[in-house]
Formats: structure tokens, C-alpha cells, sequence
């Protein structure tokens, strides 16, 4: 990333973050990191175009015992692959074939644990991100949602194996903090295939946040 050519504000939005290192990507436990990466920010820089968000919603998918996941009983396929990767690398997918799904891969290699991104706020490129997704106003639409996030921040499946701590696709902390009674815990959307496994509460969101999907489910 030149930032040489990034205007002031954005030098100095850059200037104030500090990248998540590997430690933070490759602890054993999928469901903390997941309710940990609530609050922290998603940085792109494509096609000289910077965009940021502020996660707001995640959910933990826990590898090879969760028949939520991917890669339950040790399901390995071409598209799964970066899934056993150490932690720090995005795994995106495509969705009903139109919206591609951006998650973070942790634990360790051959572990295929990873959260997945389901609702941001926009921090910066908001211009950007309207154009990207062919809205006209910045409303609570505009990040919430994963294909949604996606769009916005101009992430798709060619980014999967992209390394989270590179200059033009990483994600970091800026101080921001969020005190524990205003996390909610929850089911999983859209996974009722998953039997029992559909009922446990690895959906984090950052509570009276407008930038949350279906956040009338119940809290557990």
C-alpha cells in the first residue's frame, strides 16, 4: 500500500491501528476469538481504494466436530482446503452462487476452525463501498449482512488464502473496547441442518448496534 497517496484522514486512520498478529489468529478457542473480533476493524486497499469496517457480528465455526462447519468430520475439498491453514488466512466462499461469505481462518494447521463475518460498520470508504454495492445512501443495509460486508469491501472468493496481516487486506485493533454485557450471544443463522450442533450460541453481536442481521433471535 503507497499511503503516500492516501489523503490526511486516511494516513492518520491508518496511523492508528495496530494489525492483529498471529498469536491472536492461532489460540486454540474459535468461539472466543470470534466474540474477541467484535469491535475490531477490516481494512481493504484495492484498486488503490481503502475501505474499512468496524465488525459488529460474527459467528465461530468449530472445525471438524461442529456439523455446522465446512469441514465437519474432516471434510476436505478444494474449496476447504485453506481451512486446515494456520490461523490468520480468509476463507471465502460463494453463497447460493452470488454472495461470497468472507471468513476468518484460526487455530492451527490441520485444525479447520474459522469465524465467519456477518455484519460491520463502515469506518471509512463509505463512497466507495455505495458504488461497490449500487446503493444510493449509507443505511444500516450497506455492511450488514456477510455477502453485504463483502460487497462492500470489495472481498471475493479469488481472496481466499490471502494472508490477514498483508498491507492491502488485514484486520486490527484501534483501542476500541466493548464491555461484556453489551455482547449477545446466540444460535447460528441459517444452519438448522446442523441438528443439535444448530443450537449453540457461537453468534456474537455487539448489542443496540444498527449494523446486526436478524438480530430479533432470541437471546440464550
Amino acid at each position: 500500500m503507497n499511503t503516500a497517496q492516501l489523503k490526511t484522514d486516511e494516513q492518520k486512520f491508518l496511523a492508528s491501528l495496530k494489525k492483529l498478529d498471529t498469536d491472536f489468529y492461532s489460540r486454540k478457542d474459535v468461539v472466543k476469538i470470534a466474540k474477541e473480533l467484535l469491535g475490531k476493524i477490516i481494512v481493504t486497499y484495492f484498486d488503490e481504494q481503502l475501505t474499512a469496517v468496524r465488525i459488529t457480528e460474527t459467528e465461530a465455526y468449530n472445525g471438524v466436530v461442529d456439523k455446522a462447519s465446512h469441514a465437519y468430520n474432516n471434510r476436505r475439498t478444494k474449496r476447504t482446503e485453506i481451512m486446515y491453514a494456520n490461523g490468520g488466512k480468509a476463507y471465502v466462499y460463494l453463497c447460493y452462487g452470488l454472495h461470497h461469505l468472507f471468513n476468518v481462518v484460526t487455530n492451527t494447521e490441520d485444525v479447520p476452525h474459522a469465524v465467519l463475518i456477518r455484519a460491520a460498520e463502515p469506518v471509512i470508504g463509505i463512497n466507495e463501498m455505495l458504488l461497490r454495492t449500487h446503493k444510493k445512501k449509507p443505511d444500516y443495509t450497506l455492511t450488514t449482512g456477510p455477502g453485504n460486508v463483502s460487497k462492500a469491501l470489495g472481498i471475493y472468493t479469488h481472496h481466499t488464502g490471502n494472508d490477514l496481516k498483508s498491507a492491502i487486506f488485514f484486520i486490527a485493533e484501534d483501542g476500541y473496547k466493548i464491555a461484556n454485557k453489551n455482547i449477545i450471544a446466540t444460535k447460528r443463522v441459517g444452519v438448522d441442518y446442523a441438528a443439535e450442533d444448530a443450537l449453540l450460541p457461537y453468534r456474537f453481536f455487539i448489542k443496540d448496534s444498527k449494523y446486526v442481521s436478524g438480530k430479533n433471535q432470541v437471546k440464550l
